[in-house]
């Protein structure tokens, strides 16, 4: 992780960044996050996160809500929420609102 790339936790709240968005590509029948001049290939469990990102809820509540939705481990759900909104924080596809 760089130096100017901010570090998500469980705690944080995060959205989409201004400009990005969630597109289908109809060519390869998948899901697709759109930013300026970049895209990221989504499969659904990707879909599932990116559509709860609603700068609203911690990333520890989104987390909690999906196991208590698909009956799963909430710590394991928990790494893996965090890892992925790590990772679009990586690539400036994320805005922390909290």
């Amino acid at each position: 992780m760089s130096a100017d790339t901010p570090a998500i936790s469980g705690a944080s709240v995060v959205k989409l960044a201004r400009g990005v968005r969630m597109h289908e590509d109809p060519v390869r029948g998948q899901m697709v996050l759109l930013a300026p001049e970049r895209a990221m290939a989504l499969d659904d469990i990707a879909v599932a996160i990116v559509q709860a990102l609603d700068g609203k809820r911690s990333l520890d509540r989104i987390a909690e809500d999906f196991a208590a939705k698909f009956d799963a481990p909430a710590a394991e759900i928990a790494g893996d929420v965090r890892a992925f909104a790590q990772e679009l924080a990586i690539r400036r596809l994320l805005e922390i609102v909290e």
